[in-house]
């Protein structure tokens, strides 16, 4: 009742539409009563009078039929069509609400959860839920109309009859409610194992290439096969349910036949039911037993639906770590001075992976970043944007602390060029103007050479049109970086952050890169993580920085005259050591 009274505010829009379903599925009801009761009164009385009187009106009588039918024939269009469009719509809403959420997380919610399983709440449950939304109330309107309407007829025909058969829809209605909660469990342990299929295959599948290329097909198909395996074992323990569940209820609706019977003889017998009104129940039984099939097979579908939102709701019931403070204004004007003041990080439930750090960048400037794998360079650059939001001191960009400003002001002023590229499928032109969707053709041609690409442009064969295929798989390393340099430099910002931006290239590509980067750094702020100790050479400022915090600092000069642990790795990528 807890997960149906947060689906019911999902009306809402949709009020109109939603009653106007109920009303026709009213009228559909009514008219299945009807019939049996319209065929009684005609016994009862036309069917009593001469030949001639009833050959004169059944034409009318055939009439008031078909107009009827005609109505049921409207009812029913609107119900099967506006009905299942307000479960699409209410799927698509919530479909949006759901990719809205999952784009407002942090990475720090990627960093614990499979891309996979949220592929299936978005698609797997939200199609469940979609039919839950529209059949839901409609099945149960229909039926509890029917159900009662029915029930009231048949006490008319026959009270005691009627009284044998409350007593076994009692016992079916018990069987059927203990049942149900077994079932519930094992759908909801479905929805979790189909979205370990999911996660399998876009984990194997994303993978392709490095599957390939060390053999591991079988070690793919085996963990395949486990997740598909357990899946099956789930359907199994829900089928071993649901058929328990229809069984039990196909039982009890036979009891009732066998009720109707013995207890019809019984009061033919008596005097109390003539062999007539025993016919007219039959088809009132009929009438009675048909909703309650329906309820019993959309039981499946409820707990199927209520399994998908349950999901939905743990996902928009868990609040992003990272939102824009409710009077946070927009970042303008930057000129770029950047400042860590007593720093500190750490992600959840592990050691501190950044202690105590204070930075001064001045508007301008270049800073390079070297140090170990695992020292915290990539998570020092990633607090700039607030990807993560620091554990311990401030992060201000020209005396601006980054949480009092809006997360789009402040990210729409830095420039990214991120070790791990990644493309999308779509063309080379899209790709680049990514971050500037309205940049004219002259703008993105300059920015694909600032970025020494134009020459590989040229020869594809639909040059800026041509795709780049899922993730840039037709592309090279190389290509893809230098797709993503050209990005920055069409967005032109006034800080930039370059994570290993040359890495994938080959020296010679490198060192045109290297200045085209040296010159988009002018009068611009530029904060470098690199390995490759030759890319920063003239960066105004080298931070050496480790699991301890900044263990040196100052220029290249400065530092190999220190002769520390910058100087210690200049030699080793020389190869002196």
């Amino acid at each position: 009742m807890k997960l149906i009274r947060k689906f019911i505010p999902y009306y809402k829009p949709y009020i109109g539409v939603f009653l106007l379903d109920l009303l026709c599925a009213s009228i559909l009801s009514v008219i299945d009563l009807a019939f049996p009761q319209f065929l009684r009164i005609l016994r009862e009385t036309l069917f009593l009078e001469s030949p001639e009187v009833i050959l004169s009106r059944l034409g009318v009588i055939a009439l008031l039929l078909i107009l009827m039918y005609v109505v049921r024939f409207l009812c029913r269009y609107y119900v099967t069509y506006q009905g299942h469009m307000m479960g699409a719509r209410m799927e698509s809403g919530m479909r949006k609400e759901l990719f809205d959420r999952f784009e407002a997380f942090s990475f720090s919610y990627y960093d614990t959860h499979n891309t996979g399983e949220m592929m299936s709440k978005l698609v797997s449950d939200l199609f469940d839920i979609s039919e839950l939304a529209h059949h839901g109330p409609e099945n149960i309107f229909i039926s509890v109309v029917k159900i009662v309407g029915s029930f009231i007829l048949l006490m008319r025909i026959n009270v005691p009859m009627t009284l044998c058969l409350v007593a076994v829809v009692a016992c079916m209605a018990v069987f059927s409610i203990s049942q149900n909660r077994r079932m519930r469990a094992t759908f909801s342990d479905n929805r979790k194992k189909i979205a370990g299929i999911n996660s399998s295959l876009q984990d194997t599948l994303g993978g392709i290439r490095v599957v390939k290329s060390f053999t591991g097909e079988d070690i793919e198909a085996d963990k395949f096969s486990k997740s598909n395996l357990a899946f099956l074992d789930s359907k199994q323990a829900n089928y071993r349910q649901m058929a328990l569940f229809f069984s039990g209820n196909n039982f009890f609706e036979g009891m009732m036949f066998v009720t109707v019977l013995v207890a019809g003889g019984f009061f033919i017998a008596k005097g109390q039911l003539s062999a007539t009104d025993l016919a007219i129940y039959a088809l009132y039984i009929n009438i009675f037993i048909n909703p309650v099939n329906v309820l019993v097979e959309f039981t499946e579908q409820l707990q199927k639906g209520l399994a998908g939102f349950e999901r939905f709701m743990e996902v928009m019931e868990t609040m992003p770590e990272i939102v824009d403070d409710p009077d946070a204004g927009e970042l303008s004007g930057v000129s770029g001075v950047i400042d860590y003041k007593n720093v500190s990080f750490s992600y959840e439930k592990e050691e501190t992976v950044l202690k105590d750090i204070n930075l001064h960048v001045e508007a301008g400037k270049s800073v390079a970043i070297v140090g170990p794998s695992g020292g915290g360079k990539t998570t020092l650059c990633s607090l700039l944007p607030r990807f993560y939001d620091v554990t311990g001191g401030q992060v201000l960009i020209d005396g601006t602390d980054i949480r009092t400003v809006t997360q789009k002001s402040l990210r729409s002023f830095i420039g990214i060029v991120q070790q791990d590229v990644y493309l999308f499928n779509g063309t080379v032109k899209e790709n680049i103007a990514y971050g500037k969707p309205d940049a004219t053709m002259e703008e993105i041609v300059e920015a694909a050479k600032n970025a020494d690409l134009l020459g590989f442009i040229e020869t594809l064969p639909k040059g800026f049109d041509t795709e780049v295929g899922e993730r840039g798989a037709r592309l090279s390393g190389g290509q893809k970086q230098r797709i993503a340099i050209a990005r920055v430099f069409l967005k032109n910002p006034p800080i930039l952050i370059l994570d290993e931006a040359t890495s994938a290239l080959d020296n010679e590509s490198e060192r045109y890169i290297q200045e085209s980067l040296d010159q988009l750094a002018v009068g611009r702020t530029t904060i470098t993580i690199a390995h490759r100790l030759s890319t920063i050479l003239g960066a105004d400022e080298i931070i050496v920085l480790d699991g301890d915090g900044i263990k040196e600092r100052g220029t290249h000069k400065e530092l190999i005259k220190q002769g520390g642990l910058y100087e210690k790795y200049y030699r080793m990528q020389l190869g002196t050591v």
